[in-house]
């Protein structure tokens, strides 16, 4: 069973116990996976072991507690995410053939309704959001980091955060509404 996220296992880890390390990374490697997928990372497992293996290299640096750690992990991989988008650009893309998006074949009507209820269309509705609002949502609803935490790992103030959701969340209320979601 994991050791609950304390200020005394992040002391702990602070000091170089491997155990406070591990009750770190199964408290929070889910939290960063989630963000790190939400944002359309191809290989979040890998990205996420990244994240980590950058905390346990300065984890002995750490100051703040447990708030002090999920935003300094946070920090870490919102990092990641914009090296690995750049990474993309700069890289040409290959794609496989996927029936899925043959227009010659059509699919049944539960393969319609499970896709349109499934993740990928959660994931699309995401990224029609612009960058700013929809890494706010990622860090505020994926990671639960407080505003105050968010504004600190994209270097916004924490008003500029409250508007960025405000708006983000609105704009994803009018796109469900428009594809015929209800409350």
């Amino acid at each position: 069973m994991a050791q609950p996220l304390t200020e005394d296992v992040v002391a702990a880890a602070r000091k170089g116990d491997a155990l406070a390390f591990r009750a770190i990374y199964q408290e929070l490697s889910p939290v960063v996976f989630g963000y790190l997928r939400s944002h359309g990372v191809p290989d979040p497992e890998a990205v996420t072991s990244d994240v980590f293996v950058s905390v346990l290299q300065r984890v002995d640096r750490l100051v703040g507690g447990v708030a002090g750690l999920r935003t300094f992990v946070m920090s870490i991989a919102h990092a990641r995410y914009v090296d690995e988008a750049r990474r993309r650009r700069r890289q040409p893309q290959t794609f496989e053939y996927d029936t899925a998006f043959d227009p010659r074949i059509t699919r049944s009507a539960e393969d319609e309704a499970l896709a349109y209820a499934g993740t990928a269309n959660i994931l699309s509705v995401l990224r029609s959001l612009p960058d700013d609002q929809r890494e706010v949502l990622a860090l505020r609803f994926v990671a639960d980091l407080a505003i105050d935490d968010v504004a600190t790992v994209i270097g916004r103030s924490p008003g500029a955060v409250k508007q960025l959701q405000r708006r983000g969340l609105l704009a994803l209320r009018r796109l469900l509404a428009g594809a015929g979601v209800t409350r």
